[in-house]
């Protein structure tokens, strides 16, 4: 049977208005900035099966779509 392929978050910086839904919703992977300039800060790497709910949900209810989930493919050439 295949390992199931890692997954991570992405920050689109462009478009994050520092709102911290994402960091209500999985606060143990996002963490927003105080003040005007504020943006987001996502954990690196993949993502642990015990927080991908949180962070779908915060992929989710972000309101400027800044968050997507990427699945990372181990081996691009197979």
């Amino acid at each position: 049977m295949a390992e199931p392929t890692p997954i991570r978050v992405e920050v689109d910086f462009d478009l994050c208005q520092g709102h911290a839904e994402c960091q209500a919703e999985a606060p143990e992977w996002f963490t927003v900035g105080k003040g005007p300039e504020a943006k987001v800060r996502a954990r690196r790497g993949a993502i642990p099966d015990d927080h991908l709910e949180a962070v779908r949900a915060a992929v989710k209810y972000c309101p400027t779509q800044a968050l997507r989930l990427v699945h990372d493919d181990a081996n691009p050439q197979e």
